[in-house]
This record gives C-alpha cells, sequence and structure tokens, in this order.
C-alpha cells in the first residue's frame, strides 16, 4: 500500500467517527431523542461488554496446564475492582495489565 492510500484511509475513518460522534448532537440538538435510543444507551454497553467477556474466554482450554488461571484471575479482578470503584478505566487498565503479566508468568 502506498503513503498516500494510508493517509486516505486515516482520514476517512476519522471523518466517520468525527461524524458517529457529533451525529447525536446535530440531529437532536431542538428534540428529544426516541425512546429506542434512551434503551440503547442504558443496555448496549452491558451487552458488548457481555459479549466481549464471553468471546474472549471461549478459548480457555481446561484440559491443560494452568487452566484459564491468567483468565479467570484477570475476570475476577476486573470485576471485583469495578464493584469495589466504579471506575471503568481502572479496572479494565489494571484487569489488562494484570493479565498480560500472567501470562508471561504463569
Amino acid at each position: 500500500m502506498s503513503l498516500g492510500y494510508v493517509l486516505a484511509a486515516a482520514l476517512v475513518m476519522g471523518l466517520v467517527t468525527l461524524f458517529c460522534r457529533a451525529a447525536p448532537f446535530l440531529f437532536f440538538r431542538s428534540r428529544k431523542p426516541p425512546a429506542v435510543l434512551d434503551y440503547l444507551q442504558r443496555y448496549m454497553p452491558p451487552m458488548i461488554m457481555t459479549i466481549l467477556v464471553l468471546n474472549g474466554l471461549k478459548g480457555i482450554d481446561f484440559s491443560k496446564a494452568p487452566w484459564g488461571l491468567a483468565e479467570l484471575v484477570s475476570v475476577a479482578v476486573t470485576a471485583g475492582l469495578h464493584l469495589w470503584r466504579r471506575n471503568v478505566l481502572l479496572s479494565i487498565g489494571v484487569g489488562t495489565v494484570l493479565y498480560m503479566v500472567m501470562i508471561r508468568v504463569v
């Protein structure tokens, strides 16, 4: 791929991301958003996180050592830290770092 192609692709991705972030403010500045958007805003993040966790855990092989220890401990620490501190960035960050350390050590 040429440098021009990569730059053009990055520009298009940036513009699409900017539009997606600005769209709610542009479309609903003068009226209330529909109820379906309120529903999606409330329930979509937990659904996406559940799918991501299940997708990440589907490859655990319980028949060989270390029996998914790094994954299960990291998920437990992430969930516990989130329930304790209610800080998404802290819990995901600590869980990710713990997982990366454990897959190297365990």
